[in-house]
């Protein structure tokens, strides 16, 4: 699958597609992730994935000019437009950033999952805003070091020292070492994707959540109070072993049904 690029709200995003046909989801990331991390929730999804790299990862251009949800939003809007997308999973920071698109237009999707959220009206908790500020002071200093320690252990134990989670820790901790990725990890945590609350209640598109038992920086909880809020939505747990390291199977099938046009309300 060749990169592409378009023109984003602050420089080029790269696009890499997959698949063809209707119906057309995209895929966003979660910070310091990238695409690779976002194929394995398509593996069962019909037509055509559109995955892309946000702004300072990837071959995305770099950006310096502050981090927030309207800026992620307007990068996954462009990409989403740009190719048609009806649908679109998010991961993290991508599920904030479609939950963003969301309360400007409740009607721009058809359907979304919404993976791992972290945050809603509120900031991070603050385990998770201590998390990013030490990786940005490290990311700040070109540190690979305390990043890394960071996504070792935050991993489920079963796959600690696995050849694939030594690697997927190696690629991240890159992502986290690249231009702009400070700035990021220094605001982003602070910002809120849903000013309020209430209007999450104009959504009625169906929904799909997901979200992981164990995970301190994505709490179960995040995901339990959008499903409350959310008129058609529902929530799937995980246990600690992982969304991907431990149920990717499980996952595959989910998503797949839900996203692909034979999925029925």
């Amino acid at each position: 699958m060749a990169a592409e690029f378009i023109d984003g709200p602050s420089g080029a995003l790269e696009v890499v597609r997959a698949g063809r046909g209707e119906p057309v989801t995209v895929f966003a990331h979660g910070m310091g992730a990238s695409i690779p991390s976002t194929r394995p929730y398509a593996s069962g999804v019909d037509g055509t994935r559109v995955f892309f790299h946000f702004r300072s990862h990837g071959r995305s251009a770099p950006a310096f000019d502050g981090w927030d949800y309207d800026h992620t939003a307007d990068e996954l809007l462009a990409v989403a437009d740009a190719y048609g997308a009806t649908r679109a999973l998010g991961v993290s920071m991508g599920a904030g950033s479609i939950l963003r698109i969301l309360q400007r237009d409740p009607s721009r999707f058809e359907r979304v999952v919404l993976v791992i959220p972290a945050v809603i009206d509120s900031p991070r908790n603050s385990e998770g805003l201590e998390r990013y500020s030490a990786m940005a002071e490290a990311s700040a200093r070109g540190d690979a070091g305390p990043i890394r320690a960071q996504l070792e252990a935050e991993l489920p134990e079963a796959v600690r020292g696995d050849d694939a989670a030594r690697a997927w820790v190696e690629q991240q901790t890159e992502v986290f070492l690249g231009p702009g990725m400070a700035e990021a990890l220094r605001d982003l945590p602070h910002a809120v994707p849903v000013p309020d609350v209430e209007r999450l209640c104009d959504i009625t598109l169906p929904v799909l959540v997901l979200a992981q038992e164990g995970d301190t920086v994505h709490p179960v909880s995040s995901a339990e109070r959008l499903v409350e809020y959310l008129p058609n939505a529902r929530l799937e747990v995980f246990d600690e072993n992982g969304l991907l390291w431990g149920h990717r199977s499980r996952v595959r099938q989910v998503v797949g049904a839900f996203l692909s046009d034979d999925h029925q309300n």
